[in-house]
């Protein structure tokens, strides 16, 4: 699964999410999921300038 489908499922799940509890464990991955494709991100721009 690419980084952009991760985001996308958990930005999905958080929106369905009803407790309290659980979006704060699927914000948690989010945060995580979306650092690393920040970090590629930079990457993919520094590999072709």
């Amino acid at each position: 699964m690419s980084v952009e489908q991760q985001i996308e499922e958990l930005r999905a799940e958080l929106s369905a999410c009803w407790s309290r509890r659980e979006a704060r464990q699927i914000e948690a991955e989010l945060k995580v999921v979306m650092a690393e494709y920040e970090r590629l991100a930079r990457a993919f721009s520094e590999a072709i300038q």
